[in-house]
């Protein structure tokens, strides 16, 4: 009965491992993927208007 509870645990494990692939391949592409795409085009403009905002003049050089 030992060999059931030691092999249990890294069976659930592989089940669930598999479970969360295959969750990210259907979740890849399809309807999503412009709506994602637009999320980090939109994240990323933001992120640099900020840091052009910020200006070279405003960096700290630690000196």
């Amino acid at each position: 009965m030992d060999y059931v509870s030691a092999l249990l645990p890294p069976f659930v494990m592989a089940v669930l491992f598999i479970g969360v692939i295959r969750v990210i391949v259907k979740t890849q592409g399809g309807p999503n993927k412009a709506k994602e795409d637009a999320v980090v085009d939109a994240a990323l403009a933001r992120a640099e208007n900020a840091r052009q905002a910020d200006g070279p003049d405003s960096r700290d050089t630690g000196a």
